[in-house]
């Protein structure tokens, strides 16, 4: 390992960075050099914009991806060699407003009637009665389900912080089920036959896309469609804001407020101005003709 990415990994030690986040921002400016082959200290800020415009325009990179990158990059150059942040000139980035799409309840039962393994079953039946990220359902234990208080305890989710989500009636049910079949030890959802080895992230995605294919479910790109299938049916189901943002572990409440774009509660309710023409007498005029 160079000196310069040491120094880098440092930085985003003292700071807390998460080890995704850490792995991401070195990527980043791993592949600037790459590309020039050079070490990034002797690229100037023109060759950064153009590697960038690289990303965006011919590697058509995602929207996430290329923030991802002009954040490494950024962080690199301002914190581990400490440029100037308008020195480096960097423009700034423009949000992609994306809305989630959203499981009917039929489409739900279709999706866990598709399941005959019962560890598959328990672990997305988890990930949506609680409302879960993928990261927190691989790091849930045995002991974090607590059946006294029906609750679930999430350690150190996103944002390094604990909560407690709800645990349902018929989630229980299942997890009892699933306990005497399997027996875990220490991990709720164990890799494998080695009980002491949490699952993968991509185990669980896998797990959740070959139940959607065999449910013939088209829509819902990745398992993370759970958790906003969870938010929104209890903001349908009349359960405030400010709850669902504790359930879900947002920072900030706008973040629970995208749920009411997609909400039938809301949008439901409201009426397209062609169902408030009068064109009765108009069609009875046509059809006289």
């Amino acid at each position: 390992m160079t000196p310069l990415r040491q120094k880098m990994i440092n930085e985003m030690a003292l700071r807390r960075f998460a080890p995704k986040t850490q792995e991401a921002y070195v990527a980043a400016v791993a592949g600037l050099a790459r590309y020039y082959k050079q070490s990034p200290e002797k690229i100037d800020k023109q060759m950064i914009q153009d590697y960038l415009l690289y990303l965006m325009e011919e590697r058509k990179l995602s929207w996430n991806s290329c923030n991802v990158a002009v954040s490494g990059l950024r962080f690199f150059y301002t914190q581990a060699l400490g440029m100037d942040s308008m020195f480096l000139s960097i423009p700034p980035r423009k949000s992609q407003s994306i809305l989630p799409e959203i499981f009917s309840v039929e489409e739900l039962e279709k999706l866990f009637s598709a399941l005959s393994n019962q560890k598959h079953r328990a672990m997305l039946m988890t990930t949506y009665a609680a409302g879960l990220r993928v990261s927190e359902v691989i790091g849930l234990k045995v002991t974090d389900v607590d059946s006294g208080r029906m609750m679930i305890r999430v350690k150190q989710g996103k944002g390094r912080k604990d909560r407690y989500t709800i645990l349902s009636k018929r989630l229980l049910e299942e997890l009892r089920i699933y306990y005497r079949m399997y027996r875990p030890l220490i991990w709720l959802f164990y890799s494998g036959k080695k009980t002491k080895r949490s699952l993968s992230v991509n185990t669980l995605q896998r797990v959740y896309n070959q139940a959607k294919d065999r449910a013939g479910i088209i829509k819902g790109k990745g398992i993370h469609t759970l958790r906003h299938c969870f938010a929104t049916h209890l903001l349908e189901a009349g359960v405030d804001l400010r709850t669902i943002q504790m359930l879900m572990g947002h920072c900030c409440i706008t973040t629970t407020m995208t749920y009411l774009q997609v909400t039938r509660k809301h949008l439901g309710s409201v009426k397209s101005p062609l169902d408030l023409l009068d064109i009765a007498e108009q069609r009875k005029h046509i059809n006289r003709q």
